[in-house]
């Protein structure tokens, strides 16, 4: 097993993939440096180390542990139950056949509604809202703190999205360079830069809205949380979730009972697991 863990991890650093992500990484935290909204915040930001380690973790740690054991045993019962009704291919909607730029766009703008609404879920079933909490743990903004979330609801998003996703049928490549978009629209709605979008603001997810998603505190009338797209912010003007009362520069980040929440990567990894 420790010899398969070792072979995985080189496969991950010779992975293209993973430069990809250590480069933009570096890019995002540059602007944080040289660009900052906030300009009194640290370069080392309050959690810096532990948001590092919950990209690396979340991303290349977490699914060579368990996530694509996990992932392998979804598929296979869910084939199971599948072929019980008659259903013996998925990919009903396949659209390899399509140009590369097709494939990418349909996928990205499927992906990113089906994780809107799993969002919004997060934040409205209580259960739910025990993992979410991690993400919301955030004090201080920067770019990784996008990938701060707790490992139960990374695979709730890997399990509500298969079987959508899977009814498209995309390459492989296609996927990754998707991927790799999302990675980096996540990284810059997380960062601590500013820039103006103008009418773009509408469409893709940035800085001064998505700080509004941490806000600690909101009207009661959008207690179960505000701009809830992860890459795109259409789908949160478009179902009237979309909530930018000012810049948002220096409000509180968090959540109301954030004060017996741990601080440290194993009591968060624990924490919602014993919630009764």
């Amino acid at each position: 097993m420790l010899e398969t863990l070792e072979n995985n991890i080189t496969e991950t650093v010779l992975n293209p993939f993973f430069h990809w992500f250590v480069g933009l990484s570096i890019f995002f935290w540059g602007l944080e440096i040289f660009f900052p909204w906030r300009k009194n915040q640290s370069i080392f930001r309050k959690d810096f180390w532990l948001d590092g380690f919950y990209m690396f973790f979340n991303l290349f740690i977490f699914p060579v542990l368990l996530l694509n054991f996990l992932a392998s045993l979804t598929h296979q019962y869910l084939w199971v139950g599948l072929n019980t009704m008659g259903i013996q291919q998925l990919n009903l909607l396949n659209i390899s056949s399509l140009p590369s730029w097709v494939q990418i766009l349909v996928f990205f703008l499927l992906r990113d509604f089906v994780q809107f609404n799993i969002h919004r879920l997060l934040h409205r079933v209580d259960w739910l809202w025990q993992f979410h909490k991690v993400h919301h743990s955030v004090k201080e903004m920067g770019f990784a703190a996008h990938l701060r979330y707790h490992w139960v609801e990374g695979l709730v998003y890997s399990v509500l999205q298969y079987v959508p996703l899977a009814l498209l049928g995309m390459s492989a490549q296609d996927f990754t360079i998707m991927y790799i978009i999302t990675i980096a629209i996540g990284h810059f709605n997380h960062s601590n830069f500013s820039i103006q979008l103008g009418w773009f603001k509408y469409i893709v997810n940035n800085p001064q809205m998505h700080i509004w998603h941490h806000a600690k505190k909101l009207p009661e009338s959008r207690r179960y949380g505000v701009n809830f797209g992860l890459s795109l912010s259409v789908w949160d003007y478009l179902f009237k979730t979309n909530y930018i009362p000012g810049s948002g520069r220096d409000i509180e980040l968090g959540f109301g009972d954030e004060k017996i929440f741990p601080k440290m990567f194993w009591g968060q990894f624990i924490y919602p697991l014993q919630i009764k």
